[in-house]
C-alpha cells in the first residue's frame, strides 16, 4: 500500500483482526471525543471525518475484504508509548508438575512525549460525612476540598459530593467560576447518618458522567472512614460501570474502621488502588497528592485483552508503580494509569502445566495492549502482544534479572502479610503469627525497624485475642505496599 494510503485500522485505533463489534465500538468512542459538536480544536474535525471514512470501510464486509487485499506486511510502531516485558528464567523446563515464571512489564512515554499537553481534568470528590466523620476528619476534608478548588486550572471540571445514608451533591460538575461561593458550600457540610457507600459512589458517577469527555482524566476519589452494609455488590457494578467508560475510582480509607478488603476490591475494577490514611491531619496531604497525580497523567489506564491459553494461567498480578496495588485478573485487565515521571510496571506470575510443554515453543500471552493518551484527539493503536517461551530438557543456570530480583523481594513482604490475614481468617492464629514474624524478620534486615516491630506486636496479639488490633493489620498491609513505590533498582532496559 503507498504510503499515501490512509491506514484504516491505524485510524480507529484497532488490530486487524478485530471483530466488528470491536470497530464499532471503536468507532463510537472516537465519535463520542472527537465530534465536531463537542469539538472545535484545529484539526480534530478533519480527524474526525478520517474515522468517519474508515468506519464505513471496515464495517463492511465486502469493502473491508478489498481493502485488507492491498495492504502490506503489518508493522507495528508504538509512537508515543514504549513496553518492555522480562522474565525470570530464559526458557521453560520439561517437567511433569506445574512450574511458576515471572514476568515484569513496564510501559512507559517516550522521549518528547512532554511535548504532548497535561489533560485536563474532570474529577468528583466522593466525602464521607457520616456521623463517624464528625469533628477532626471533617474539618481536615473541608480544608482539602477547598485547597483543591483553588488549585484548579481554567480548563479543569470538578464536583463534589457527600454522602451518608443520602447523597447530595454540593458542587456540581462544571469549569470552576465561582471559587466563593463553592467555598462556603464545602464549608456549609454538616456529619449526619450512616455510611452507604453506594449512596455516595452513584452520584459521583453521575456527576463525572454528566461531563464525561475522552479528552480529560475522568476520576473519582472517593474517601470514607467506616464500612458500608449490604451494597456491596450494587457499589461493584457501579465500578465495572466506570471501567467501561475509562472513568477511574481512587478510595482513601480513614483510621482504622473501613473495609480494605472491599475497598481494595473495588478500586481495582478500574485499575486504580487504595490508600490507608492513619490521621485525620494527613488527610488534606494526601488528598493534594492524589490530585497532582492525576493532573501528571500520561494515560489514564493501560487494558491488557489476552485470550487465554491452555494449562497456562495468569495466577497473581501486582502493580509496582506508579501506584502500588493488587490487579484484578479478568480480561481485560485494568492494569493501571502511566504518569508523565513514571511508567507503569507490573509483575506477573505465570503457572505453566506440564501439559503446555509438549512443544518446543509456549505462548503465554497472545493479545493487545491498549494505552488510552488522554492529551491524544485521535485512538492510539494497539500494540499487538505475543509472548513465548522455550521450552528446554534442562532447566538454565543464568541468575534472574535485577530487575525482577528487586521487584520480587520488595513483593515478598507484601505477600507474607497477604498470608498472615488469609490464615487469620481461617483461623489459624499461630500459622498467622509466624507468617508476620518471618515478616518482621525480612524488614529488619531491609532496616525497616519500626514496621519490624508493628509486625511483631501484631503477631504477639493474633496469639493472644484471636484477632487483629485496630489498627495492625492496615498499618502493615499499606506500609508494606509502600515500600514497593519508587523506581527500581535497575531500570527495565527497551
Amino acid at each position: 500500500m503507498p504510503s499515501n494510503r490512509p491506514d484504516h485500522y491505524r485510524i480507529l485505533g484497532v488490530l486487524r483482526d478485530a471483530t466488528q463489534e470491536e470497530i464499532k465500538r471503536a468507532y463510537l468512542q472516537a465519535a463520542q471525543r472527537l465530534h465536531p459538536d463537542k469539538n472545535v480544536a484545529p484539526g480534530e474535525t478533519e480527524i474526525f471525518l478520517d474515522i468517519q471514512q474508515a468506519y464505513e470501510i471496515l464495517s463492511n464486509p465486502r469493502r473491508r475484504d478489498l481493502y485488507d487485499a492491498t495492504l502490506p506486511p503489518e508493522i507495528e510502531s508504538d509512537g508515543s508509548v514504549r513496553r518492555d516485558f522480562i522474565f525470570s528464567r530464559p526458557h521453560l523446563v520439561r517437567l511433569t508438575e506445574p512450574q511458576v515464571l515471572y514476568g515484569l512489564l513496564e510501559i512507559g512515554s517516550r522521549e518528547g512525549s512532554d511535548k504532548i499537553p497535561a489533560p485536563p481534568l474532570n474529577v468528583c470528590l466522593v466525602l464521607d460525612r457520616s456521623t463517624s466523620m464528625a469533628g477532626n476528619k471533617i474539618d481536615m476534608v473541608k480544608a482539602a476540598a477547598i485547597q483543591l478548588l483553588r488549585s484548579l486550572r481554567a480548563q479543569d471540571v470538578f464536583s463534589v459530593v457527600a454522602f451518608s445514608d443520602r447523597a447530595e451533591v454540593i458542587i456540581p460538575a462544571a469549569i470552576n467560576w465561582e471559587t466563593k461561593k463553592q467555598e462556603a458550600q464545602i464549608q456549609f457540610m454538616q456529619t449526619s447518618g450512616s455510611t452507604e457507600l453506594f449512596q455516595g459512589l452513584e452520584a459521583g458517577l453521575k456527576e463525572v458522567r454528566r461531563t464525561l469527555d475522552p479528552s480529560r482524566v475522568n476520576h473519582i476519589i472517593l474517601l470514607t472512614d467506616g464500612h458500608t452494609y449490604g451494597d456491596e455488590q450494587a457499589c461493584f457494578r457501579l465500578a465495572e460501570e466506570a471501567a467501561q467508560a475509562n472513568i477511574g475510582i481512587t478510595g482513601l480509607g480513614v483510621g482504622a474502621e473501613w473495609n480494605d478488603i472491599f475497598l481494595d476490591a473495588l478500586v481495582s475494577r478500574t485499575g486504580s488502588n487504595a490508600t490507608y490514611i492513619s490521621q485525620p491531619k494527613d488527610i488534606q496531604t494526601i488528598l493534594v497528592q492524589k490530585f497532582e497525580a492525576l493532573a501528571s497523567t500520561f494515560a489514564d489506564d493501560v487494558l491488557l485483552e489476552y485470550k487465554a491459553q491452555d494449562h497456562i494461567r495468569f495466577n497473581y498480578a501486582f502493580r509496582l508503580q506508579p501506584e502500588g496495588g493488587g490487579i484484578t485478573l479478568e480480561s481485560p485487565i485494568h492494569l493501571g494509569p502511566i504518569t508523565r515521571d513514571t511508567p507503569l510496571t507490573v509483575l506477573f506470575e505465570f503457572v505453566i502445566g506440564p501439559e503446555a510443554l509438549e512443544q518446543d515453543e509456549v505462548v503465554l500471552v497472545d493479545g493487545a495492549l491498549k494505552v488510552s493518551v488522554t492529551a491524544m484527539p485521535a485512538p492510539m493503536p494497539p500494540m499487538r502482544v505475543r509472548i513465548t517461551r522455550a521450552v528446554s530438557d534442562t532447566p538454565s543456570s543464568d541468575a534472574p534479572p535485577p530487575a525482577i530480583l528487586s521487584a520480587l523481594s520488595k513483593l515478598t513482604l507484601y505477600r507474607m502479610q497477604e498470608r498472615a490475614r488469609i490464615a487469620a481468617e481461617g483461623g489459624e492464629y499461630s500459622s498467622a503469627a509466624r507468617h508476620l514474624q518471618k515478616l518482621a524478620t525480612h524488614l529488619l534486615s531491609q532496616g525497616e525497624s519500626s514496621l519490624a516491630k508493628t509486625a511483631l506486636m501484631e503477631a504477639d496479639h493474633l496469639e493472644r485475642m484471636h484477632a487483629w488490633s485496630a489498627t495492625g493489620n492496615k498499618e502493615i498491609k499499606y506500609n508494606t505496599r509502600a515500600l514497593l513505590l519508587g523506581p527500581p533498582k535497575e531500570k527495565v532496559k527497551e
